[in-house]
């Protein structure tokens, strides 16, 4: 026979292995995963489909986004707050019909007291006698109190930051792409449109909001900064008019994006 003691699971320390495999089976704690590279997205893909931008816009946060995407999510953002708008409209209506009953209620009851009729037809050990609710009834239980919904907010945020997006906000788009016939998976689909370097996610790029240019940041320090005048078109720049985009990062730690991705679950209790 083997050495029974050389088992993985018959050692009388609960190993880092055990505990991690354990863990991952059972579906109790939180799981911590290093991001590798294909992780990660690509400087010119859609922040929604995380396919490469066939028709790009970027927000003044600098999120690229593809049109069709972004304007469909903002669609369906538009319908939400009609829907939303419906149900707090009945809402209203209901409570103003409420409150329309409550005051004529309490006028019949001024008037009944008034003329005597309570008086004389009920009697007094009735009328002090607590009035119980129907416990069959979910409005007249002693704990029932209605959810109000609160009034929508008209307007549409953008899915990623958060941020209001109207869609006039959203910025063309125009990479120059590189002159070698590339397939949809190559790294090198565009260039800058001022040094001609390729472009990729270890080299951070802005838009020039006026012509949607794409450039390279070193590019834009070292050529646009001083004279905040546009290379290709000749007009006049302002800050705002440079808008950094946003990139997904190389999948080595000095990039300075985060590449851990952790999910937390439930505590097992002993």
């Amino acid at each position: 026979m083997g050495r029974h003691g050389k088992n993985q699971t018959a050692s009388a320390v609960y190993s880092y292995h055990e505990k991690k495999k354990d863990t991952k089976t059972s579906g109790y704690g939180s799981k911590t995963v290093r991001l590798g590279k294909d992780s990660l997205q690509e400087f010119d893909c859609c922040c929604l489909s995380l396919q490469p931008c066939r028709n790009p816009v970027i927000t003044p946060n600098g999120y690229l986004f593809e049109k069709e995407a972004i304007l469909e999510c903002l669609l369906h953002q538009k319908k939400e707050y009609a829907r939303k708008m419906k149900e707090y409209e009945k809402q209203s209506k209901k409570e103003e019909e409420e409150l329309a009953s409550l005051a004529e209620a309490e006028a019949r009851d001024r008037v009944e007291k008034f003329i005597g009729i309570s008086s004389s037809t009920t009697s007094t050990e009735k009328s002090e006698k607590p009035k119980l609710p129907s416990f069959w009834v979910p409005s007249l239980t002693p704990h029932h109190t209605s959810t109000s919904i609160k009034k929508p907010d008209s307007k549409t945020y953008c899915p990623m930051s958060n941020q209001p997006l109207r869609v006039k906000d959203l910025i063309p788009v125009k990479f120059t792409p590189s002159g070698e016939k590339t397939s949809a998976t190559s790294k090198a689909r565009h260039i800058c449109a001022v040094t001609r370097d390729v472009l990729s996610n270890s080299t951070p790029c802005v838009v020039l909001k006026p012509s949607g240019d794409v450039v390279m940041q070193s590019c834009y320090e070292r050529l646009i900064k001083d004279t905040m005048i546009c290379p290709l078109t000749g007009i006049k720049l302002k800050e705002s008019d440079i808008i950094p985009i946003i990139r997904g990062g190389t999948g080595f730690a000095g990039a300075g994006v985060a590449l851990k991705a952790k999910k937390k679950g439930a505590a097992l209790m002993a």
